[in-house]
């Protein structure tokens, strides 16, 4: 065999190597965490569908139903930073199972409900015990995945946002049904039955997931030794570059920036989550009938989001990436604010829906392209936290302009301006924000 044929036959082996370890990290970890995060997001958004039989029987006013959805991310802001830091203090499993635990019986304590101060107080706590969880996941996954191939497994793990929706709107329209079932009302149903999961899978994680490469016993020493070979290389690389400290990255311009635009997509987010219910239930639709029709727009986001993730892999371009969705769900916002017809406006919606998730799954492979340790544990869960401020700041704006107006239509108009800055902040900002991850690092 000649030098040529044994460099090629080293190249295969290295390839089968990485392929074989990727394969390997990805079935065990990635279907248990979108099991989890679907649970966390549906116990999160589930309020809008609560809200369709709840806020006539508890008299709840828009504004007062806004401060309730809203006030969760008060909490949750209050607490992201703390509880990343925790989450890489003492481990994944251990962290992760005392947030899933905590967020879970609180979901189900949501039936208890029977005023505004109830609801203000449940939410908030629900806000406080949730906090750290998705950005303790984006750390994780930067544990497990070399840079190239963060959008995709982001966009795999996120996919459980637009899928939440998918399923848990019809189910969640049809749990309303059992109202009177053993003298509950159909919303309190709807919190007992969709928070119970959650909890169960608070205990399994304990067990079952793994808080280092280093500690993985599924993976073979060979496939140990090339993730470690990888990773520390890409460490390496980020920190002669500059190394930054936990203080450094909470105070870093770039990390404000990311904060921003954050900021401007959550709003968007949030704001269609908890409204989209109630929009589409004015257009004549039963309850169960509500959550089979909203489900829609977010069924297309799923796969819109996990294609515009690989070919943000393949082409290794970020930023336009998160910039054109950006721009694609103000303008179908604004549109909607103008339309009458159901189906044109449930298309439009849909659009903004694409335009969402597609941000989704790639934006977050901004910060991790340069953040490392507990800088990146401090800086994602910061990032988080001022973004999902926009969390109360876009359904309260709805609420607002609905009980000033009469429309919802006026609070989308309204609420497009916040994805429409975040887009302008990515463009500007473009050598800021741009993803450095340098081309892939051999073993050796």
């Amino acid at each position: 065999m000649n030098q040529s044929d044994r460099l090629q036959t080293s190249a295969s082996a290295k390839s089968e190597l990485e392929l074989s370890t990727i394969r390997a990290i990805s079935w065990r970890i990635i279907p248990f965490l979108i099991f989890a995060y679907f649970f966390s997001y549906l116990d999160r958004v589930n309020l809008g569908f609560a809200a369709l039989t709840m806020n006539a029987e508890l008299k709840f006013s828009p504004l007062v139903f806004s401060w309730g959805a809203g006030i969760f991310f008060i909490g949750y802001f209050l607490f992201e930073v703390p509880s990343n830091l925790a989450l890489e203090k003492f481990g994944a499993s251990r962290w992760i199972a005392r947030i899933m635990v905590t967020w879970g019986i609180i979901s189900a304590l949501m039936a208890l409900v029977n005023g505004p101060w109830s609801f203000y107080i449940l939410r908030f706590l629900l806000g406080v015990a949730e906090a750290g969880f998705f950005p303790g996941i984006i750390l994780y996954l930067t544990y497990w995945y070399p840079a190239e191939y963060r959008a995709r497994f982001l966009a795999a793990f996120a996919i459980a946002v637009p899928v939440s929706t998918v399923i848990g709107a019809p189910i969640s329209g049809l749990l309303l049904g059992l109202d009177g079932a053993m003298g509950l009302k159909g919303w309190q149903w709807l919190f007992i039955i969709e928070g119970i999961p959650s909890l169960l899978l608070g205990v399994m994680s304990w067990f079952y997931l793994t808080d280092k490469p280093a500690k993985a016993d599924w993976l073979t020493s060979e496939q140990k030794a090339w993730l470690a070979s990888r990773l520390d290389a890409e460490i390496t690389a980020k920190e002669t570059s500059k190394h930054m400290s936990l203080g450094q990255a909470l105070g870093s311009p770039r990390v404000l920036t990311l904060s921003l635009i954050y900021f401007g997509f959550v709003g968007a987010l949030y704001g269609m989550q908890f409204w989209l219910p109630q929009i589409v239930k004015a257009f004549g639709f039963s309850n169960a009938q509500t959550g089979f029709v909203t489900a829609v727009p977010y069924l297309f986001g799923s796969v819109a989001m996990v294609l515009w993730a690989r070919h943000s892999d393949k082409t290794r371009e970020r930023v336009w990436h998160v910039a054109l969705p950006l721009f694609l769900t103000a303008a179908a916002l604004f549109a909607s604010g103008y339309l009458q017809d159901p189906a044109i406006t449930m298309v439009i919606l849909t659009l903004a829906a694409i335009g969402t998730f597609c941000t989704f799954g790639v934006f977050w492979t901004l910060p991790t392209a340069w953040l490392t340790g507990t800088a990146a544990a401090g800086g994602i869960a910061l990032i988080n936290s001022i973004g999902n401020l926009a969390g109360f700041g876009g359904p309260y704006l709805i609420g607002w302009v609905k009980e000033t107006t009469g429309s919802t239509a006026h609070g989308l108009l309204v609420l497009a301006i916040l994805p429409l800055i975040a887009g302008i902040l990515v463009v500007i900002g473009k050598h800021e924000t741009r993803d450095e991850f340098a081309a892939p690092v051999e073993a050796k």
